[in-house]
């Protein structure tokens, strides 16, 4: 397998309302800036795979018109996924270790602020058994959050901790939603969307878009630029039928954690896609992350771009890893409902 590199990453402020921008204009500026920091251009890019979501976006097809963001002509080779960007990451590098290309640019995007979310993401659950339901995203995260507290696994007290830690890291990160924890009292005394998570506990609907540019190492260091060499990525499924699944653990991480030989790592940052506050402290043990930095961006809990939120999670890494003293990351990425499918990827800056 090719070694694969990351060379850029670039973020848009995240808003809670992109008002009439629509997704061209949120699109350009991250890829403009990918372009900015490596002195490429479209031409020297062999392929491009985006990420989003056409129920977001209320159209069939609709990611087409986001490839307007970009130099589509002459033609280029160019391909989508129907879910969060870090999965075209995914498809990128299939593409680079084949052989087939040797740079890629990714980038996702997603407005949810124009529809109803919960709706939304009901819609992509198993369309026999679940869908019917409209059972929303709350509400399943919210069965996962009790059953993890009736186990003892995790703390109402660790929750809010969580919380507190992503708001106080947020405050550093000029592209966060939101920075502001409550207060014990007002973190008890807030309705519960659904028990027993209140809103402080749920990632805010987040509008926005982010941009990467990955690459061999050859032609890395034909730009003489930082980079962040991706050593291994996994990514595992479990059932979509909630029913069969144990929710107090996470078979797809732990097989995950054997494959990337993670007790034997010395990880220094990581960012988690943790939509809720209950599953930072689930993962940090799962993964064996209590003595890592976790989340130094503030995390989704800050600004959570759906169909862009994990691959800022490992774009953040890239970013710690550039210009931090680290040596090791870990960015996790994940899709469904109750973290059922999961991303790992373990990465190490180049000296």
């Amino acid at each position: 397998m090719k070694d694969i590199y990351i060379i850029a990453y670039a973020q848009n402020p995240i808003l809670a309302d992109a008002k009439a921008a629509n997704e061209v204009e949120l699109i350009m500026p991250v890829v403009h800036e990918v372009f900015r920091q490596t002195g490429l251009s479209q031409k020297d890019i062999d392929f491009t795979c985006s990420g989003s979501c056409d129920y977001l976006q209320g159209a069939a097809f609709a990611f087409v018109e986001g490839l307007s963001a970009i130099q589509t002509n002459p033609p280029i080779k160019e391909s989508h996924v129907e879910m969060d960007a870090a999965w075209a990451l995914y498809e990128c590098m299939l593409k680079i270790s084949s052989g087939d290309t040797e740079s890629a640019l990714i980038y996702g995007f997603g407005r949810s602020s124009p529809g109803n979310l919960d709706s939304i993401i009901s819609l992509q659950t198993d369309p026999y058994y679940l869908s019917p339901l409209w059972v929303d995203r709350i509400s399943y995260a919210a069965l996962q959050a009790n059953t993890l507290l009736q186990h003892g696994t995790i703390s109402h007290d660790e929750m809010y901790d969580a919380i507190v830690e992503s708001m106080e890291f947020a405050k550093s990160n000029p592209n966060a939603l939101v920075s502001n924890a409550p207060s014990k009292e007002e973190y008890v005394a807030e309705q519960k969307l659904s028990t027993p998570l209140n809103k402080f506990d749920v990632a805010p609907v987040s509008d926005g878009a982010s941009a990467m540019i990955i690459c061999t190492k050859d032609f890395a260091k034909n730009l003489n630029l930082d980079h962040v060499k991706i050593n291994q990525v996994c990514h595992n499924i479990e059932s979509s039928n909630i029913g069969t699944r144990d929710l107090s653990t996470s078979t797809s991480l732990l097989d995950l954690s054997t494959k990337l030989n993670l007790t034997n790592l010395s990880v220094d940052i990581a960012e988690l896609h943790s939509q809720y506050s209950h599953e930072i402290v689930f993962l940090k043990k799962l993964l064996g992350l209590d003595n890592t930095s976790v989340n130094a961006s503030g995390g989704p809990l800050s600004g959570n771009v759906m169909m862009a939120a994990g691959l800022d999670c490992i774009g953040k890494t890239y970013e710690y890893l550039k210009s931090k003293d680290v040596t090791n990351g870990l960015a996790h990425a994940t899709s469904g409902p109750c973290l059922q499918q999961n991303m790992l990827l373990h990465m190490e800056r180049v000296k």
